[in-house]
């Protein structure tokens, strides 16, 4: 099985520059990025797809391409479902975003049953998929969920998987606080190391607070 996480090595995370500064941003993106390999590394074969080179441990390869990320996915696609006169494997991606995805959160996503199998993430997007078809192709912009549902269903069965430690990907400053409590190792280690818990004063909410 060929597990793919696209990772922009390039401008990272550029939404929570309102309390990361880019040097913050680019060392945060790496964190969740090894949290993301460690999850994936029991599917097989993984390889990040990095817009510039980036350093990664033995249990990965790295392949850099700036094409656009659909393009990314469905050159993999073809690489690997559609391998002409070769066996053909799914093709696994996942996000370097998931900093709280785990190999129970993966294995679940791999063994459901669908020609496509979908995560989608908050906003409409998709944060994960499987791809069993040589047929399927990606369109990841705007509410790429419900596109990807609908293309799925046009070239055969389609799965979805609703999972918390998967839907969720870290965007935005509020998304920060998941990545603190439920994160990967490295992913709540950066982070401890300069924000706090603290409950604001608007209605009780958690938030994260600088060291």
């Amino acid at each position: 099985m060929r597990v793919v996480v696209p990772f922009d090595a390039t401008t990272p995370k550029t939404r929570l520059a309102p309390v990361l500064d880019a040097a913050e941003r680019d060392a945060f993106a790496r964190c969740m990025l090894r949290d993301v390999l460690a999850a994936a590394a029991p599917l097989g074969a993984v390889e990040v797809v990095a817009t510039s080179p980036v350093d990664v441990d033995a249990s990965a390869s790295v392949r850099v391409d700036d094409a656009p990320l659909s393009a990314v996915v469905d050159r993999a696609v073809a690489e690997t479902v559609g391998a002409e006169g070769a066996e053909r494997h799914p093709l696994v991606v996942v996000m370097a975003d998931l900093a709280l995805a785990t190999p129970d959160a993966l294995t679940h996503l791999v063994d459901t049953d669908g020609d496509v199998v979908l995560v989608p993430g908050r906003g409409v997007g998709t944060n994960a998929l499987v791809v069993r078809t040589p047929d399927f192709r990606t369109d990841f912009h705007g509410t790429s969920y419900l596109d990807h549902r609908d293309a799925a269903a046009a070239v055969g069965t389609v799965g979805t998987v609703d999972s918390f430690r998967l839907s969720t990907d870290v965007d935005e400053p509020a998304d920060l606080v998941e990545a603190f409590v439920h994160g990967g190792a490295s992913t709540r280690e950066w982070l401890a190391s300069r924000f706090e818990l603290v409950v604001g004063d608007d209605e009780g909410r958690v938030r994260l607070s600088r060291r």
